[in-house]
Formats: structure tokens, C-alpha cells, sequence
């Protein structure tokens, strides 16, 4: 859908226009917004973030999508892009437990196994459960660094990504499948592979290198939320003068009559005139808004055909006060070693199968936790009865889809708290108070179809079909986001300068940062 518009002197123009103010966008835009060009940022919802956003409940701040960040020990990757953002110092973070971020178990054994960070303690760590395959843990440690190296841009390097087929084509299952001996250690490898829905056939090693590997160099929880990074961004954007609104739902481009974009429209009608265009929504509604002849029919066809990753159940438990005592680490808990792959996929009789559980301080009293976390899978069809109901707003909504979806929520928590109290029992009589999201909550304030956590699957029998460039067909519209490149914290910021080096030029744009870094790195 596109509009024909002639443009008069009174409506807003800019140089950059920004649909969507997920992480991705917002780093796109300060980047922009950095080399003096005029910038606007247009979000359909009441709150900035995508998935940096968060929401309070019980006087209790909870994530909706980020739990933990890596890559943020000054000199790495993280905290240099973000350093050039002017955001790294200003960060509050309280860093996991070096000895275990992650710990990885199952119904079957007592014993929890680490996921250690700097990659000599994680071989030491996990060569104190598998003395016999600590040679094998340092060989799967050096091909991880490999790896990310191959990635020019995730270590701030010019040059473009590994886009070798046989490269990408490594299936991570096969690969750990040939280097460990021991059943347990492959699923305690790949027991954090929520991080990235972890499919057997699918999984590319790549995947799995990119999501784990930051972690293990150093991992961290935002004190009070993910959001401040979204706030202190837009701090930044507006500094250098650029804009940001709030309920902006973009419905169409506008095109002048040589069919060139000129501006887009908001589904109340007001008009955004721009050079140039930045989407940082579901890249499906982008080629909608302006039809798949403009983007290219194979390409828009491909796009549409993309499977994308499942949604997820969460659970937000508010703590009575000094009952729960604080873990400062992740659990990552399967029913037994066979439900690490695929665990989405599985039979939903002995639901759920995994969960992940994640846990923040109480401030007051540093001894106990505040409140937990608990996400697990969950597919769009076991939702899609209500999918034609929507909700957007940010205040406790309890019954605006129906007693039927609260009975339906009630009994999937229920579930998940029979499973806690297997892990911590007891923990019934700790709780407070029960929140929950699903797949529809994450549709209608991420605005990812149907709710998924982390865009398209990637395939390593097929790399480059989920291979998505930032720069489209038509000339002066970009994409950025969890689609471009990876997802994630790491993945979606290294993708916004992936984007605005198309734009800006490679060469010019890195060099500038590593100008501006280097002074802080020396300090």
C-alpha cells in the first residue's frame, strides 16, 4: 500500500526518517543524528525500546526482552560501540557470577553446570564435571573465537562478513557432535540455547558462536531494566538534535509522481517527508507498505516465505520481601539431556519442557531477590484464538481478551510453578504475585509476527536464504534490526552500523569510531 502525495511547505522534512524505535533504530538514528543530519524516529506504541522495553508491576521493574547483555568489560566489543555512542559509562550493571552466568540442569541430576566467563575458567569450570574432554573443551573454545572472527564488524573491523557457503553451512549439532564424546557435556554446550532456539537440523554454528560468545568473554544484568539504554539513546539522539514520537503508526510511503519515496503516512494521517528511510519493523509489513514490485518479487517472495522463530510464555513472580534468597546467575532447566534441541518442537504433555529463569536484586536488601523470570516456549497456535484481539496498553489489562484467555494463562502458570517447585521447593508460599505475557503480548508491543523472539530461523543447510542486506532495492529505503545480521543486544547494535555504513560508507564510518574510542580505551 502506498500513497501519491504532493508535499506542501508546512509538513515536517528531514533527512533520515526511522520507522520503529527498537534497538536497532535508535542506534541507527544517534548514529545518523552524530553526523549532523536531521533525524526522526516514529514509534507506533506508547513505549520506546522494542525489546529494551520494561513495565512495573508491584512497585517491580520486570524486562520484557532483555535479561542479560555480554560484551560489556571495557575494551570489548559491546562497550566500544556503545563507548561510541557515549552510553557505556552511564550504564547500570551488576555483572553474573563468574564462575557460572549460566547454569545448565536437568530433572534427572542433582549436579547444575557452569557456563563460566573468560574462556579459560569456562574450560576450567566444566573440566572440574568432564576431566576427560577438557583438550576437546579448549579445541570447541579456539573455533568459537574463530568464528566471531570471521565477523569483521562484530570486533569493530572493516570488511564484510563471512558469507562463504561452506562456512555458514556448519550445523552446529554436527560440529559439537564431533569434537565431544560425553552426551551430557553436548547438552550442557548448547543448555543456553534459548538464547537463539536451538534446532538440531537447522542451527548453523555460526548462531551459536555469535550468541554465546560475548557472554563468555563477560556477562551482565541491567540494574532496573534494559530500558535504560533505550533512554539514555534517545538522550543522546536528542542532544544532536533529533526527534522521537510516540504513537506514530506508519501505514503507507508516500511517493511523488516519478514513484520515488518522498514520505510515509501514519495511520491518522499525518505526513513524515524524508531523504531517506530507515525500517526498523517487521521487514513483511515493510514490503506491504509499499509493494513487493518495489523491492523486487523474488526478494519480497523469499522474505515472505521465511519461517520465524517461536514465541514464549513468561511468568514475572514478585517475591514477598527477604523470602527468596538472590541468585546471580541464569538457570537454564530441561527435563532431561534429550529436550536441549528442538525443545519447542516437543510433545507438550509434560510441559515445559525447558524453561529459563532469571533473577533481580531486591535494592533495599542485596541478600534476596526482588522478583524472578521465567520464560519458556510457546508457539503462536496455542494463542491464535484470540489473535484478532489487541492490547497496547501498559497498565494492569487484566480480562481485555476474555476469561477464557485468563483460564488459559492460569493454567500454563500453574504448570511452570509446579516445575519451579521441583527446583526450589517451597517457593509457592515466597510469592507475592503472578504476571504473565505470551506470544500475543510480545505481537502487540514488539511487533514481531506473531510474537517471535528473534526473527527468522536461520538454516545452515540454506545460509544465505535468511540473509537479509540492509540496503534495499529502492534506493533510499534501509533495513535494520534483529533481521540484519543477528539479534540480540550485540547482534541488532553491530546491524545498525552495519546500516548506517551502507549509508555513510564503511571506511569513513569505522574509522571515526575507532578514532573517538581509542582516547577511552587509553585511559
Amino acid at each position: 500500500m502506498n500513497t501519491q502525495f504532493i508535499q506542501n511547505n508546512s509538513e515536517p522534512h528531514y533527512d533520515v526518517i526511522v520507522i520503529g524505535s527498537g534497538l536497532g533504530g535508535l542506534v541507527s538514528a544517534l548514529i545518523l543524528a552524530k553526523e549532523g543530519k536531521k533525524v526522526v524516529v516514529l514509534e507506533k506504541n506508547n513505549q520506546y525500546g522494542g525489546n529494551l522495553q520494561t513495565f512495573v508491576r508491584n512497585k517491580t521493574i520486570f524486562d520484557t526482552g532483555v535479561h542479560y547483555i555480554g560484551g560489556l568489560d571495557k575494551g570489548e566489543n559491546l562497550y566500544n560501540y556503545f563507548s561510541y555512542l557515549n552510553i557505556s559509562d552511564k550504564l547500570k550493571l551488576r555483572q553474573l557470577n563468574k564462575n557460572g552466568f549460566d547454569m545448565i540442569s536437568f530433572d534427572d541430576d542433582i549436579q547444575e553446570y557452569p557456563i563460566a566467563q573468560t574462556y579459560q575458567n569456562f574450560v576450567d569450570q566444566l573440566a572440574i564435571f568432564f576431566p576427560t574432554e577438557r583438550e576437546n573443551l579448549i579445541q570447541y573454545s579456539k573455533k568459537l573465537e574463530e568464528i566471531c572472527s570471521a565477523f569483521p564488524m562484530y570486533n569493530l573491523n572493516i570488511g564484510t562478513f563471512a558469507d562463504e557457503e561452506d562456512f555458514l553451512s556448519i550445523n552446529a549439532k554436527e560440529y559439537i557432535d564431533s569434537v565431544f564424546t560425553n552426551e551430557r557435556l553436548k547438552a550442557v554446550l548448547v543448555g543456553n540455547n534459548f538464547l537463539y532456539v536451538g534446532q538440531a537440523e537447522k542451527t548453523p554454528l555460526y548462531i551459536h558462536a555469535l550468541s554465546v560468545n560475548s557472554y563468555i568473554h563477560s556477562a551482565w544484568r541491567c540494574v532496573n531494566g534494559g530500558s535504560q539504554i533505550a533512554k539514555l539513546l534517545i538522550k543522546e539522539l536528542k542532544k544532536y538534535g533529533g526527534e522521537i514520537y510516540k504513537y506514530q503508526e506508519i501505514k503507507s510511503f508516500v511517493q511523488n509522481e516519478n514513484e520515488e519515496v518522498i514520505g510515509c503516512e501514519t495511520i491518522k494521517g499525518k505526513r513524515y517527508f524524508g531523504e531517506l528511510f530507515i525500517s526498523n519493523i517487521d521487514i513483511k509489513k515493510t514490503i506491504d507498505m509499499l509493494g513487493e514490485r518495489k523491492f523486487g518479487k523474488p526478494f519480497s517472495r523469499r522474505v515472505k516465505s521465511l519461517e520465524v522463530t517461536p514465541s514464549a510464555f513468561t511468568i514475572y513472580i514478585v517475591f514477598k520481601p527477604k523470602s527468596f534468597s538472590y541468585i546471580n546467575h541464569n538457570i537454564y532447566h530441561f527435563n532431561s539431556i534429550n529436550d536441549v534441541w528442538d525443545s519447542y518442537e516437543k510433545p507438550t504433555n509434560n510441559w515445559p519442557n525447558t524453561y529459563i529463569a532469571t533473577f533481580s536484586m531486591d535494592q533495599k536488601d542485596e541478600e534476596y531477590s526482588e522478583s524472578m523470570t521465567v520464560m519458556t516456549y510457546m508457539t503462536f497456535d496455542e494463542v491464535q484464538k484470540w489473535e484478532e484481539s489487541y492490547n497496547v496498553d501498559i497498565n494492569d489489562n487484566y480480562g481485555n481478551r476474555g476469561e477464557e484467555y485468563e483460564e488459559f494463562k492460569r493454567q500454563k502458570t500453574e504448570l511452570i510453578i509446579r516445575k519451579l517447585e521441583k527446583k526450589f521447593p517451597g517457593i509457592r508460599k515466597k510469592i507475592s504475585d503472578i504476571h504473565t505475557s505470551t506470544p500475543l503480548s510480545y505481537r502487540d508491543f514488539i511487533g514481531s509476527e506473531k510474537g517471535n523472539m528473534y526473527g527468522y530461523l536461520k538454516d545452515s543447510s540454506h545460509p544465505m536464504k535468511t540473509f537479509i542486506s540492509p540496503r534495499s532495492k529502492v534506493k533510499n529505503i534501509f533495513f535494520t534490526g534483529q533481521n540484519v545480521r543477528v539479534h540480540g543486544v550485540l547482534g541488532v547494535t553491530v546491524g545498525a552500523f552495519v546500516t548506517c555504513c551502507e549509508i555513510l560508507g564503511a571506511e569513513y564510518l569505522m574509522n571515526k569510531v575507532h578514532r573517538e574510542i581509542e582516547p577511552n580505551a587509553n585511559e
